[in-house]
């Protein structure tokens, strides 16, 4: 795997397609900020810390429809491992003009493209989701 959060994203984006209720992807600490994020904004309905039968950990995502809508349209990763994309706090692109999130990795942890903005703070944009 080169790039773990790429295959966080698409994971989930599968799931949407497909209609499914619950998904399960591999634990680490940027997946379930990112997650913990996803449900904040009202993307995913639950974020859990489960184990696998091989014992490792993973997280399932409880996904969220809104009349059989998935409510995520859409989800891009920005960043990746052969072009990192960093941006001011000034210059983080909005996402659909302010209706989407961008999540964005600082010195401060992970946080979303209007926190970063709020405190002054720059970084690696991961993703966009709308």
């Amino acid at each position: 795997m080169s790039d773990p959060i790429s295959d966080f994203l698409t994971i989930i984006r599968n799931a949407y397609r497909a209609g499914k209720e619950t998904c399960d992807a591999r634990y680490s600490k940027i997946h379930l900020r990112i997650a913990e994020i996803l449900k904040e904004e009202g993307y995913i309905s639950n974020v859990e810390k489960i184990e696998t039968e091989r014992g490792f950990a993973a997280l399932r995502l409880t996904l969220k429809y809104v009349d059989e809508v998935p409510a995520v349209t859409g989800i891009r990763r920005i960043s990746s491992p052969g072009k990192r994309m960093y941006y001011k706090a000034p210059d983080i692109p909005r996402t659909l003009g302010g209706l989407g999130v961008s999540i964005l990795t600082t010195s401060k942890g992970i946080l979303r493209d209007r926190e970063a903005r709020r405190e002054n703070i720059g970084g690696e944009l991961i993703c966009a989701i709308w």
